[in-house]
């Protein structure tokens, strides 16, 4: 892709070229003007890896652990080599843009795209972030920040007007950007979908730019989250240069008009393309050529890298009688919903075909190297699991076959346009063409054989956005389609899933058929984003009598020497269009770990998911894992830690509190008649438990290891003139870490400031983490942790009164432990001094 002069190219466009140029040509490319050498640029989600242009039937690729699970390693040089890799996998896919990392605010356990986020502190999301960016950008390939900003649930997130005091603006949700715009400038930042204290961000200047660009003195690119743009004039003048995606909504002939009554002035309109003008330039440096074919590169190298990350970020959170690691020599028996399924990833735009997806059993089947008994113990759907993996094909592939028609099923004559192998089962055609289908209206046929061991039941589920109908040996079983109620599938705009249960015979190949229909079809209206195409999602379960099956595992459990009880949430819970009614696990999990803890002492719990669940076993459960959906190696990575081939350092993201109830923004984690009153303010997170002092059932920052470890020596010094070789103004935490114990391992140093006295009588939390860094030790080594803290980010907090960031003199604490837990009198205490106040504005 070849370079190009952009003041020349901005010169000698047309007023219709320069209009195109702000809007998408499709789903995900830019307009060109091949004219002047302009290309068209590919953008591709996301957060946890790097899709390309197909949400159905796309090229496979590698899937990234979770944002929180990201956060959990608490290490930015592997972060910096995960985003070496996206940037590896963009340029395979033809993308010259990733759309990530999120790093929204987990203000509330519920939010549907929690998992997404890398922490509920803006530090550690931005430091986090920064290290991604700088992997994505030294590579060439664009890297968006998102979602920009209050973008932090899911319920009503088009319209919900986001009420924000300036100062927890400050300090917390523009805070996480600030950050990682001071460690990596990303080429691109995303707005976010909801509005901000009356007005929609994408039509707030004072965040796009007078912050932003202004005050920060940023210059990349803003681009609108899909679907995210509701004016014309406005959206422009506010500094939004780029309305995805195409075709355009709101920048046609609407801008056109809007320039010739001059609410848009021409300079404004230079101004947004001069942006994106920019970053084609700036793409130009990936290599990838325009409209590029999508590929993989699947290696052991990657596969090795996503073993790592994933182990890194799972976190012990407890090991009583030093239960973990497991023992090779004594019998074991794995139980559990999450067992069999590999939960890899949470829903909508961070999920992906991965190249691979390793369950908990396999990889622990696999490390064990023997027999290893299992039953399911209890089910955690919310949907029905996914049928297609369940079927063969007419020749002998497990999976079905999809057919595609513009002719509805009562056509006998009709010949499908495509047909194809799938293995999977939801099915989200926003972005499927063909070019002989009718796109306004069209068809499709799924078909697969379903063969079970013994006589049952079964049910099956429909949940879609169109019309569908499920048919068993030709008799109809399910009908989403002659009634349809609204549900919160695909992205929210989808319908409840329909069951029908139907008895089925051991032995016998039973033939599935569903007749689909595109969204034009749909009988209710959707209340999510306007996605074009439509959806399809296909499931199944054997009928099961849940106190049976229970009974069943405590058998099994009392028989063996050692459980590995794998539960927990997974995308049907966690997704992008809908938050999570409570912190809950689903069906009788909770039923399950109780039986089956108290059946064996020796039972390892493997709980999965991307934000906190209520854990009221959390007492009588021996060992217990938060492993996060781990990407493409999940299972892998759980038995690495599970046996001891790795040593657990993984530290909590974000606070586990005991209840939803305890958490600061239950009585506004929803919109209500259209907002939400942010009225936790400042204290989000551990800053709301520390200050009230309220027990958590794990703190932020927590993890336990398999050895031991000891902090000593703390030192703090401020560095005050040039020539020490630290920047001036910079606080050095110096601190000795040793293993005190008799195996390799990882430590986390937390420096946590605690502040002096303000002179405006602002309440401030009681100390807040402003650094970190991650120290690997071998058995009796002894290593001594340089942490550097920018003055000013480390003492100052925003006072509304002066609209400034204030520092005050006086005497700062400085905290440093493993956890941002200082009650069990095991962390270092030190302290430096603010001679007089001040204050300051940017970045």
């Amino acid at each position: 892709m070849a370079d190009i002069d952009v003041d020349a190219v901005l010169e000698q466009l047309e007023d219709a070229e320069k209009i195109a140029l702000l809007a998408g040509r499709d789903f995900w490319h830019t307009n060109p003007v091949h004219r002047l050498g302009v290309p068209s640029l590919r953008l591709s989600d996301g957060p946890n890896g790097v899709r390309g242009t197909h949400f159905f039937n796309g090229e496979p690729a590698a899937c990234f652990p979770c944002g929180t699970a990201l956060g959990a390693t608490w290490d930015t040089e592997l972060l910096h080599r995960c985003g070496d890799l996206m940037a590896r996998e963009a340029k395979a896919k033809g993308a010259h843009v990733i759309l990530g990392p999120t790093i929204n605010m987990q203000r509330s356990p519920l939010g549907g795209r929690g998992f997404e986020s890398i922490s509920e502190d803006p530090v550690l999301a931005g430091k986090g972030a920064g290290a991604l960016l700088r992997g994505m950008e030294e590579n060439g390939i664009a890297a968006t920040l998102k979602h920009f900003v209050t973008n932090d649930m899911e319920h009503e997130r088009n319209l919900v007007d986001a009420i924000v005091s300036e100062r927890a603006l400050r300090e917390i949700y523009l805070m996480a950007f600030q950050v990682a715009i001071r460690e990596c400038s990303p080429s691109c930042i995303m707005t976010a979908y909801n509005r901000l204290n009356g007005t929609h961000v994408s039509e707030t200047k004072r965040i796009l730019t007078d912050i932003l660009r202004e005050e920060w003195g940023w210059h990349g690119l803003i681009m609108s989250d899909w679907y995210g743009v509701y004016s014309t004039a406005e959206a422009i003048n506010a500094g939004l240069d780029l309305e995805m995606p195409g075709p355009t909504v709101w920048r046609g002939p609407t801008l056109s008009a809007s320039l010739r009554v001059q609410k848009v002035r021409r300079k404004t309109l230079d101004e947004r393309v001069r942006n994106v003008l920019r970053l084609v330039k700036r793409c130009s440096l990936s290599g990838v050529p325009e409209d590029a074919p999508e590929s993989t590169v699947n290696t052991p190298e990657t596969a090795d890298l996503l073993r790592k990350v994933s182990a890194d970020s799972i976190v012990l959170l407890k090991n009583e009688n030093n239960i973990l690691p497991l023992k090779k020599n004594k019998t074991l028996a794995v139980i559990g919903p999450n067992a069999k399924t590999t939960t890899y990833c949470g829903g909508g735009s961070a999920s992906l075909r991965a190249y691979h997806a390793v369950s908990p059993y396999e990889g622990i089947s696999d490390a064990y190297g023997k027999d290893v008994k299992y039953t399911v113990g209890a089910y955690a759907h919310k949907e029905l699991p996914i049928l297609a993996p369940q079927l063969m094909t007419g020749d002998g592939r497990k999976g079905m076959i999809f057919k595609a028609y513009n002719e509805p099923p009562s056509d006998k004559k009709r010949k499908p346009f495509d047909e194809l192998y799938k293995t999977d089962g939801v099915w989200f055609m926003v972005d499927y063409f063909h070019p002989e289908m009718n796109v306004a209206l069209w068809y499709a046929t799924a078909e697969g054989i379903l063969t079970p061991d013994t006589d049952c039941e079964y049910d099956f589920g429909l949940s879609v956005c169109g019309t569908a109908k499920l048919y068993v040996d030709g008799e109809l079983v399910v009908d989403n389609d002659t009634v349809q109620r609204k549900g919160s599938s695909f992205f929210g705009m989808g319908t409840a899933e329909e069951i029908g249960r139907v008895k089925l015979h051991g032995g016998k190949a039973h033939k599935i058929r569903i007749d689909w229909a595109s969204r034009a079809t749909m009988k209710v209206q959707s209340s999510g984003v306007n996605f074009p195409g439509g959806g399809l999602r296909i499931g199944a379960v054997k009928v099961m009598d849940a106190s049976e099956e229970i009974q069943r595992a405590i058998k099994l459990a009392k028989g063996v020497d050692q459980v590995v009880l794998c539960i927990g949430l997974n995308s049907d819970w966690e997704s992008e269009g809908h938050d999570r009614a409570d912190m809950l696990l689903p069906g009788e999990q909770d039923r399950l770990v109780h039986a089956i803890c108290a059946a064996n002492p020796n039972t390892v719990v493997v709980q999965q998911s991307g934000t906190p669940v209520f854990m009221p076993w959390a007492k009588n459960a021996p060992a217990i894992l938060q492993a996060w959906y781990g990407g493409n190696e999940t299972g892998n990575a759980i038995a690495d830690i599970l046996f001891g081939a790795v040593n657990p350092s993984g530290k909590l993201s974000l606070s586990f509190p005991i209840r939803n109830e305890d958490n600061p923004a239950f009585l506004h984690q929803s919109s209500e008649a259209g907002r939400t009153w942010y009225g936790e303010d400042i204290y989000v997170g551990y800053r709301y438990y520390q200050k009230l002092k309220k027990a958590v059932l794990f703190p932020f920052g927590h993890g336990l290891s398999y050895t031991t470890f000891s902090m000593d020596h703390l030192k703090v010094q401020m560095v005050k003139e040039n020539g020490t070789g630290v920047q001036p103004n910079t606080i050095v935490v110096r601190v000795a870490v040793k293993n005190t114990g008799n195996i390799a391992g990882a430590e986390v140093v937390q420096v946590y400031v605690s502040p002096a006295p303000t002179s405006d009588c602002v309440s401030r939390p009681p100390r807040e983490l402003k650094g970190f860094s991650k120290a690997f030790l071998q058995p009796a080594e002894e290593q001594y942790v340089e942490i550097l803290l920018e003055r000013k980010y480390a003492t100052s907090y925003w006072n509304e009164r002066e609209d400034s960031w204030v520092e005050e003199k006086g005497k700062y604490g400085v905290w440093v432990g493993s956890s941002s837990d200082f009650d069990d009198g095991r962390g270092l205490i030190g302290e430096f001094e603010i001679s007089k106040k001040s204050t300051w504005r940017g970045i």
